[in-house]
């Protein structure tokens, strides 16, 4: 089943600018765009459960250690 949607002439401008290949269609860019977004959101969500129970753990650098390890 095909729908039509109407999008703004910008935001036609920037799918014409994420084309991979000259034909790709704006369903297939559409599609690799809500993919990147499950996956980020996907592995993003794990990195910050990882990253909280190493900070819980104690296992992080400070700013401040940092700063001073580097000589910032």
């Amino acid at each position: 089943m095909h729908t039509t949607i109407q999008i703004s002439k910008d935001v036609k401008r920037i799918l014409d600018r994420m084309r991979i290949f000259e034909r790709e269609t704006y369903n297939e860019i559409i599609e690799n765009m809500i993919e990147d977004n499950l996956e980020l959101n996907e592995k993003t969500k794990k990195e910050i459960k990882e990253a909280k129970k190493r900070i819980e753990k104690g296992e992080f650098v400070t700013f401040e250690e940092v700063e001073k390890n580097f000589s910032l």
